[in-house]
């Protein structure tokens, strides 16, 4: 069995309040969880308003599958307009 682990710091433009943070960071936890069927949470910085990080794991039989799986969701990431990824940490147990 393999845990993978991808970890994204964000700057979230244009939040002018922690309910327009919220708002975000629950449609691209959604739309990551029912697309990949990952678990996604919010790991830290929870009272700053244009900051968040994001945590996604994924459990499968072989790494390969847990590596594309994430690259996925990164790329989902990437791609939002709302969120810019400002450094992240892959891993796999």
């Amino acid at each position: 069995m393999v845990i993978g682990l991808v970890t994204w710091e964000l700057h979230l433009n244009g939040c002018r309040s922690l309910k327009d943070k919220r708002r975000i960071l629950k449609s691209l936890k959604d739309r990551l969880h029912n697309k990949f069927n990952v678990s996604v949470a919010e790991t830290a910085h929870h009272d700053r308003w244009q900051r968040a990080e994001l945590a996604c794991c994924v459990v499968g039989n072989e790494r390969r599958h847990c590596e594309s799986v994430l690259a996925a969701a990164d790329n989902l990431l990437v791609l939002h307009p709302e969120a810019r990824v400002i450094d992240s940490t892959t891993s796999f147990l």
